[in-house]
């Protein structure tokens, strides 16, 4: 159970890293590097720009819960092992 707990961890950390650099801070930017020009001529500046701002929110969200769930698991693991 932690092992899975820390394996989704873990990719929710490397999804969380991933949205952070394609953020477009103030203009330049990794998402323009990587084809955000067009993305933002399709779904539009603002809209692009707002689903990846969620999508971040919702990732630091998952990882805050996963993080208090392995604490909690594993706490309890070992006190039930008498350790």
């Amino acid at each position: 159970m932690i092992t899975g707990l820390t394996i989704l961890t873990a990719l929710v950390c490397l999804l969380l890293m991933g949205a952070v650099l394609i953020q477009n801070p103030k203009g330049g930017g990794i998402d323009s590097t990587f084809g955000g020009s067009s993305a933002n001529q399709v779904f539009g500046a603002a809209k692009s720009t707002d689903f990846i701002e969620k999508v971040t929110w919702y990732l630091a969200i998952a990882l805050f819960i996963l993080c208090i769930a392995t604490s909690l698991i594993a706490d309890s693991s070992v006190t039930d092992m008498g350790l």
